[in-house]
């Protein structure tokens, strides 16, 4: 990467049915915004059913949690999803920490949340 500057690292894939959106790297209050904008472009579009690929994140701030439940809320409102893919450990230590890791279904791999919905 040149520079190698970007703590953080957003790709988004379509499905038929769904979105994922892959996270690499930090998620702090600097970039949450990053993060929520991919989530807005789709929940915008009318995409509702999105998957969060997070194993490749290895920090995340309570910014980056307010973007994922912020989301989450959206997609529900509209009989959608958000659901997590593969958390790192650090990550589903942080979603445990917060009580998330009961709100959230959180999937072991990227194929498995996809194919939930």
């Amino acid at each position: 990467h040149a520079g190698g500057e970007r703590m953080l690292e957003i790709t988004t894939e379509n499905f038929k049915r769904v979105d994922m959106i892959t996270a690499v790297g930090r998620i702090d209050g600097s970039n949450a915004g990053e993060l929520e904008t991919a989530f807005t472009a789709l929940t915008d579009d009318g995409r509702y059913q999105i998957v969060a690929e997070l194993s490749g994140v290895e920090y995340m701030s309570s910014a980056g949690l307010r973007a994922l439940v912020a989301t989450m809320r959206e997609c529900k409102k509209h009989r959608g999803d958000l659901r997590i893919a593969n958390p790192s450990d650090r990550i589903q230590e942080v979603l445990s920490l917060a009580g998330l890791d009961s709100i959230f279904q959180i999937y072991e791999d990227a194929p498995s949340a996809v194919g939930s919905f």
